[in-house]
């Protein structure tokens, strides 16, 4: 039986290696192909995962379920010639997170449908989430440890039987290793800003601990820890739309002396980013060896699109239709509001500013429409007829113009947009690699 890539990692801590994962949330097409060539030039695995409101056994907002999103990969792996069995692949915030406003039994009953799903596709890294709220629970609090403990260990137990009906056609399938936690930050980042995030406390650190372990037990799951890699905390770090909460790891101290008395466990860092290089590698030290990243890899994406427009519109000649790719992307996300009108708050130019700009990326759910597609490829295919000028690509895209000066990067504008999230992945590379080094930054 392979050995989990993610055990691999936390073996090599215990001997008191240096190594973490960086874990790349997104469904992307762009961003993948990304992904994937900065990891084949790195000669690296690469851990990719998709959350439960990305893709479910009802398509989620992208449409695909857990085996079309495995093939989506695998796809774009053959077009860039990066070997799958390289690729590592994650289920996010897996439980009845999509279904939070249902009784418990119905949530629950599509959970288990939803991780069953996952397991038999090929994900072998599974987050266990079920620290939200359910119809039928009282509205006046929060469920305590022991429900969400739980919750969690009945989707272990399907996830476990989902495996054993795998390996019945595929007996090289790699065993899958979990996520568990009771702190788990909302996807994509919160809505507020807050001056101060509070880091979880040992004492509730160790209720997650003792209340998994007496889910386990009572389910008669004696060996299930061995399958157990990493428990979701908070360490401090979150993300609204304007502000970053950043990593102090004075803050953090006392959580981190707690985790180290669980060798075989790390802490899975969510909302990471924005971090930075520096406090991602502190977070890695001390104990954080997942650190998950999505909006702000299309983030950046859009930061490149929008800069690529803006030369698009000076340097195209005269008569010839431009993408209008800005106007585009508001238009569609005004057409079909459900995906940013929970999030954003504010007056008009508050919501308009917010829809562009915003650290949570509301952006990222349009991107793939239709209208935003044929606007993104006719916006490369205009910049390449026409040549970018390198001085204009210095006013609107500094450090990737340093890269096409210097040989590193085409001057192409897929190849250029993709840069911007290449940009972010070094953070992540310098973050868990012990001798990785940052050049043209």
């Amino acid at each position: 039986m392979r050995q989990h890539p993610i055990r691999k990692m936390i073996e090599k801590r215990k001997k008191g290696i240096f190594c973490a994962l960086p874990s790349y949330c997104s469904a992307n097409e762009l961003v993948i192909e990304a992904i994937l060539e900065e990891a084949g030039r790195q000669d690296d695995l690469v851990l990719i995962e998709a959350t439960a409101n990305q893709v479910n056994q009802y398509g989620g907002y992208t449409g695909m379920q857990a085996s079309d999103f495995v093939d989506y990969i695998y796809d774009i792996a053959q077009k860039v010639h990066f070997d799958k069995e390289r690729i590592v692949l994650g289920g996010d915030h897996l439980g009845p997170l999509v279904w939070s406003g249902e009784p418990e039994e119905e949530a629950m009953e599509k959970a288990e449908c939803l991780v069953r799903s996952f397991v038999k596709a090929g994900f072998s890294k599974i987050h266990l989430d079920t620290s939200m709220r359910l119809g039928s629970d009282s509205a006046d609090c929060w469920p305590d440890t022991d429900k969400i403990a739980e919750r969690g260990v009945r989707l272990y137990q399907a996830c476990e039987e989902a495996y054993q009906a795998l390996l019945q056609t595929d007996p090289q399938a790699v065993e899958p290793i979990y996520v568990i936690g009771s702190e788990v930050p909302i996807p994509g980042g919160g809505q507020e800003q807050k001056a101060d995030i509070e880091v979880t406390s040992p004492a509730d650190f160790e209720e997650t601990i003792r209340s998994y372990t007496k889910a386990f037990e009572k389910r008669g799951l004696t060996d299930a820890w061995n399958h157990i890699g990493a428990v979701v905390v908070q360490p401090g770090v979150e993300f609204s739309d304007s502000g970053v909460c950043s990593y102090d790891r004075v803050k953090a101290h006392e959580l981190c002396l707690a985790v180290r008395q669980y060798p075989d466990l790390v802490m899975e860092g969510h909302s990471t980013d924005y971090q930075g290089a520096r406090l991602l590698r502190e977070m890695a030290r001390d104990g954080v060896g997942i650190l998950k990243v999505g909006p702000a890899l299309t983030f950046s994406l859009r930061e490149a699109l929008f800069s690529l427009h803006k030369i698009e519109k000076e340097v195209i000649p005269p008569g010839k239709k431009d993408s209008d790719f800005i106007n585009v992307l508001e238009k569609v996300m005004l057409e079909k509001a459900e995906n940013w009108k929970k999030h954003y708050h504010g007056n008009e130019q508050e919501l308009f500013l917010a829809r562009k700009y915003s650290f949570s990326d509301r952006c990222r759910y349009y991107l793939g429409e239709p209208p935003v597609k044929e606007s993104i490829r006719c916006l490369f295919d205009n910049l390449d007829q026409t040549d970018i000028p390198l001085n204009m690509l210095c006013q609107y895209m500094p450090v990737q113009y340093k890269r096409v000066r210097d040989g590193i990067v085409r001057k192409e504008a897929r190849a250029l947009a993709k840069d911007a999230v290449v940009n972010i992945m070094y953070d992540y590379e310098y973050a868990t690699k012990e001798n990785w080094q940052m050049e043209y930054r």
